[in-house]
């Protein structure tokens, strides 16, 4: 996809979500909104979904894919990488990036996206593409403008997580 296509892609998507999350604060409702909005965003996802800290590790949460690992240690992966970090890791191919955890084998290329708020860790947004260097600053900005909106708009403050940001 060319990169003007894929900015309105994501242009329209951020425009979406604002309507999405506009009068929305639940968790679940949003993630789970979220992880589908993303889902027809991009043609080429396997995987995109969250991820949430539970204090000790990230679990599971809402998603649109097949059936993923469910529970990842800090460190471990470019999911736990990522959340320890507190950076966005792209990797351009899975097969050739130590530390990945292989949980479907349709997966290419990855981004993850940290999501903090109140300098807590609540998650990670993880997308998976079926295509190899799917994923570039385009995805990076934009991604994690909708980390942003996301967080801003939802309240974490449930227990079924152990999520308190």
């Amino acid at each position: 996809m060319n990169k003007t296509k894929k900015i309105e892609q994501y242009q329209l998507m951020l425009a979406q979500a604002q309507g999405l999350f506009a009068n929305e604060s639940n968790a679940l409702a949003n993630l789970s909104n979220a992880s589908a909005l993303l889902r027809t965003t991009l043609p080429h996802s396997v995987f995109t979904g969250f991820y949430l800290f539970d204090g000790q590790e990230l679990i599971l949460g809402p998603f649109q894919g097949g059936v993923s690992c469910v529970h990842i240690s800090l460190g471990k992966g470019v999911c736990g990488e990522a959340a320890k970090s507190n950076q966005t890791i792209i990797v351009d191919d899975v097969r050739e990036r130590a530390n990945y955890i292989s949980c479907d084998a349709k997966a290419m290329s990855e981004i993850v996206v940290p999501m903090v708020k109140n300098d807590q860790l609540v998650g990670v947004l993880d997308l998976d593409s079926a295509l190899v260097a799917d994923y570039d600053e385009i995805d990076r900005e934009y991604l994690e403008a909708f980390v942003e909106l996301l967080l801003e708009k939802t309240e974490f403050t449930f227990d079924m997580f152990g999520v308190e940001a």
